[in-house]
């Protein structure tokens, strides 16, 4: 997974799955945040932060755009592009620029998603597919890119905003760790990653970014969290990457790190609109 792949779901997402198809309907209905996501549209610049070792890149820049609505009545839209350039310690700098547009049921059973990405320009990656849980220990998977195919992956994964409920769920709840195994597309469709979530302690003081100093924000409360991303079936290995961030209980996020291991890149929220909400809708 490049760098540029990996915040599409997550600033807006994460949960808690049990190790059975049995016990993570309960446990997943148990977390669920009360809170209605907000509909928002928002911007980070991203620097680098900290980098080690011989792959690390001697500078880095770029910039994130997120755009989030819906509700659980109507479902979620997600618009999501990252553009990075990294300028190696020899060499031209390299830019990669990742683009995802999602649909997610609001029950959390249909997921739709188009990820493209182009390296320096040169298209890289392609996937257009489908998902469906049915209720039972697997979840069915159409993809139209980048080869037509039909496969059955973990139906106790869960989608993008989906996990991200969960998370506020277990944040609201005064739970400090949340495990899930999570399906956003990624993995050229094909990949259910495990996640662990670990949730700080809440707190609603004063931030220092311009954009998040604004009315919708003001008294709510936000935690600290980090969530770090596994290949399937290595938990016990050093995660893909972690990416940590302060979540506002109201969905938004802010105070982005993006940590790769040699690199980590830092994400300053430079400008944040709250969208108008969707009519009235009683589910949570």
């Amino acid at each position: 997974m490049t760098p540029a792949r990996i915040l599409g779901a997550i600033i807006g997402c994460a949960s808690i799955i049990a190790p059975g198809a049995a016990l993570a309907e309960s446990a997943a209905a148990a977390v669920v945040s009360p809170a209605q996501l907000a509909p928002h549209r928002a911007v980070y610049d991203l620097t680098l932060g900290q980098a080690s070792g011989g792959k690390a890149p001697a500078s880095a820049r770029g910039r994130i755009a997120f755009d989030f609505s819906g509700s659980a009545c109507e479902g979620y839209v997600q618009n999501f592009r990252q553009i990075t350039e990294l300028q190696p310690s020899e060499g031209p700098a390299r830019l990669s620029d990742m683009r995802s547009a999602t649909f997610e049921g609001g029950d959390g059973k249909d997921f739709r998603f188009r990820i493209e990405t182009r390296l320096d320009n040169v298209p890289s990656e392609d996937i257009d597919g489908k998902a469906k849980k049915t209720g039972g220990a697997s979840m069915s998977v159409d993809l139209a890119k980048p080869k037509q195919s039909s496969l059955a992956l973990d139906g106790g994964a869960l989608f993008p905003t989906e996990h991200l409920r969960h998370i506020l769920g277990a944040a609201s709840a005064g739970e400090s760790i949340l495990e899930a195994k999570v399906y956003d597309g990624s993995g050229d469709g094909e990949k259910v990653f495990d996640t662990l979530a670990v949730i700080g302690k809440p707190t609603s003081g004063a931030v220092s970014e311009k954009a998040a100093q604004i009315k919708p924000l003001e008294g709510l409360r936000r935690w600290p969290v980090a969530i770090s991303y596994f290949e399937p079936g290595k938990r016990d290995e050093q995660p893909v990457y972690v990416l940590s961030f302060d979540l506002y209980e109201n969905g938004v996020s802010r105070a982005l790190k993006l940590d790769y291991g040699d690199f980590v890149l830092t994400g300053e929220m430079t400008d944040l609109a709250m969208l108008p909400a969707s009519s009235s809708c009683n589910k949570m």
